[in-house]
């Protein structure tokens, strides 16, 4: 009986992984957030938001289309109104400067594209063959009431520009002016080929007894931990509750035969 049971639960698993990576051409199809860059509630977290011990569904690159937050806000555009994750724009994972180092979940800003006649392209803004790139975008600064602005910036290549939503760490300072890699370089502007996927689906909490075997849990907000043992918790009493009632319902079906 334990090994039948054992047999089962494996296979489940395996049938599970198995699912979801041909769902989303990525293996493995999900990752665990360890750090707060992308939280909305820097307090206890939010459903919908990207926070520590959440486990996000990571969709293969080649698969989705790429909305940057500029063409998410631009009026007009065909994107306009796309959210994901509580704000405009798709959230991207991917390596710094193609690096070895720990992945970064961010955010996709704007993407420059380099134009035929020279300079570059933005697509979602009124940028077109610039030498340089300026510009506002629709990202309210926690610093000040203005706007995040890019000044002058000059891609090296074409690449996405990032941030994380946490306004109150990230501020209106993007990863290319303020991140670095393993190697202490600035990030660069995000290759295509530095992608490791969107993120898609978030499944809140569950990632968070990971992070605790690996030493990081204090990352992890305190309402998220007590959101786990309420989940965890329902998990394992709704299947004796639900054997209760069908051995009391069929005790009443019993007695009503009887009668």
């Amino acid at each position: 009986m334990l090994m039948r049971e054992a047999t089962l639960a494996i296979g489940l698993v395996v049938l599970l992984l198995g699912s979801l990576t041909i769902a989303t051409g990525k293996y493995p199809p999900m990752v665990v957030v360890e750090s707060g860059s992308m939280m909305h509630d820097r307090e206890s977290g939010s459903v919908g938001a990207i926070d520590p011990g959440d486990l996000i569904l990571v969709m293969d690159k080649n698969r989705v289309e790429i909305v940057t937050l500029a063409e998410a806000t631009q009026e007009g555009n065909e994107h306009e109104g796309y959210e994901s994750h509580g704000m405009p724009g798709d959230v991207i994972i991917f390596r710094k400067n193609g690096g070895s180092d720990t992945p970064v979940i961010h955010r996709a800003l704007l993407k420059a594209v380099a134009n035929p006649n020279g300079g570059w392209d933005v697509p979602g803004t009124d940028v077109v063959g610039a030498s340089q790139i300026t510009l506002e975008l629709d990202y309210e600064c926690f610093h000040s009431n203005s706007n995040l602005r890019i000044e002058n910036w000059v891609p090296s290549h074409e690449g996405y520009i990032t941030t994380g939503d946490n306004i109150w760490s990230n501020g209106c300072q993007y990863d290319q002016i303020s991140l670095s890699d393993e190697n202490g370089q600035l990030v660069q502007a995000i290759k295509d080929e530095w992608i490791i996927g969107v993120a898609s689906l978030e499944i809140p909490w569950v990632g968070a007894v990971k992070l605790s075997a690996s030493g990081t849990a204090g990352a992890v907000p305190g309402a998220s931990w007590s959101s786990l043992a309420l989940l965890v918790s329902f998990i394992i009493v709704a299947p004796i509750l639900i054997d209760m009632v069908t051995v009391r319902l069929q005790k009443d079906d019993s007695s009503d035969e009887e009668e």
